[in-house]
């Protein structure tokens, strides 16, 4: 039976990776399938991973009805066997839905890949609607890091290296971005604290830094 499939988890721990392994073990049986992203870190209609790899996608934009875009290319003589929707969490709750209908209405599965909260530990509309429909919801077993060498369970948003618990939602960056917005994962420890591995340098290099009693 074809499912939606969510698999989340933090950032770094291998989602987009994931993805491309996907894409290329089916297409290495002969099957062809459709890659939907959104605000991809190597630009508009780009799937890529922080190892390097890098593959063309349909980028969503605002309004788009992804179950129409399948419907047409399938009407035009276009072959699909699957869909993958990476960055999954900055689509619409009723683009998830719309996602939904390509497996119960076209029969095909659909694998969506996204973080499930955002910087202020919030969930992303479309983590939640993915959440609430997906058959199945896959946590990601490569587990990222915290800087202190924790499990990392949190995404912190970052400006010049400090810990920021405000703002938009969604602002694109990347990891390891210390002059700019920039994003690290924490432990839930830390991201309480606001934490991030440029302050607790500076604390650790700091005469002055007293012990503190726990929060």
């Amino acid at each position: 039976m074809p499912e939606l499939v969510f698999f989340s988890g933090t950032m770094d721990c291998g989602k987009s990776t994931l993805a491309l392994q996907i894409e290329h073990n089916r297409s290495a049986q002969g099957l062809a399938g459709i890659i939907f992203t959104r605000d991809d870190r190597a630009g508009e209609g780009k799937l890529s991973s922080r190892l390097g790899l890098v593959t063309d996608a349909v980028e969503v934009e605002d309004g788009a009805d992804l179950y129409a875009y399948v419907v047409d290319h399938l009407s035009r003589g276009g072959r699909a066997d699957y869909v993958i929707a990476d960055e999954a969490q900055f689509l619409a709750p009723e683009q998830i839905d719309q996602l939904a209908r390509v497996v119960d209405d076209l029969g095909l599965d659909v694998f969506a890949f996204g973080i499930t909260t955002d910087f202020r530990t919030k969930l992303f509309p479309g983590s939640q609607r993915l959440v609430e429909l997906a058959d199945r919801v896959e946590v990601l077993q490569v587990e990222a890091l915290c800087w202190c060498g924790a499990r990392a369970t949190h995404n912190a948003r970052t400006i010049g290296g400090e810990m920021v618990v405000e703002g938009a939602q969604v602002v694109v960056g990347d990891v390891n971005q210390s002059d700019t917005i920039g994003y690290e994962v924490l432990c839930r420890r830390h991201h309480r604290r606001r934490m991030t591995a440029a302050t607790a340098r500076a604390a650790a290099l700091s005469p002055d830094v007293l012990p503190v009693t726990a929060i």
